[in-house]
């Protein structure tokens, strides 16, 4: 399934931020997102997977297609590792968590309840749950906070993967993951001071 993102104008807050980003992401591919704090990063992936609308432009290819993983590592924390595996999985009408346990070397802590892990094993937990959804597109968010470097290493091995099968990737990062991947640099679609202040007025009324 090929990603198109055709001419998007984001905002955030109601403040323009972005204008006029063009990408495709086709499979096989990994196009990573740079861009200096603030640029509109996470408000792009946030946009490209439906938890905010875009301005305008369109986003095709997208539809049920999708896992992405956030800031957040979205896990229940009374839940084991095992089991937070498990209820995601069954979330995308999936059984097998194998692949998942394996490429994070979790098996050690397939028991553990997710609330006592360290803030890297919880990363590794979030990410192992791209695994196990079946989905070909993953949209990542700084996907390599909090871990080590092995952890780092583990991480670039399943984007690697997921790519060999097919699958592709659409990140946020300033890590170099020893990927062939595309880069893109937001800065030039940075949306023009006078938007963001004709915009920051009208988020108030």
């Amino acid at each position: 399934m090929t990603l198109h993102v055709d001419n998007l104008t984001l905002a955030r807050g109601g403040v323009p931020v972005l204008t006029g980003v063009s990408l495709t992401v086709e499979p096989g591919q990994a196009l990573i997102l740079r861009g200096p704090n603030g640029a509109g990063k996470t408000t792009l992936l946030r946009t490209i997977t439906g938890l905010q609308p875009p301005l305008s432009g369109q986003i095709t290819g997208a539809e049920d297609q999708i896992a992405y993983a956030g800031h957040a590592d979205g896990l229940k924390a009374t839940l084991s590792v095992r089991e937070n595996l498990m209820f995601w999985a069954q979330v995308f009408g999936r059984t097998d968590i194998t692949a998942a346990l394996d490429a994070y070397a979790l098996h050690p802590l397939a028991d553990r309840l997710a609330g006592t892990l360290s803030a890297g094993q919880k990363r590794r937990l979030g990410l192992a749950r791209l695994l196990v959804t079946g989905r070909p597109i993953w949209i990542l968010d700084e996907p390599t906070v909090s871990l080590d470097k092995d952890a780092v290493a583990q991480f670039a091995a399943a984007v690697r993967a997921h790519l060999g099968q097919g699958g592709s990737a659409l990140m946020a990062t300033h890590i170099d993951l020893g990927l062939e991947a595309d880069v893109l640099d937001l800065t030039p679609f940075r949306a023009h001071a006078s938007a963001r202040a004709g915009a920051s007025d009208e988020a108030f009324l």
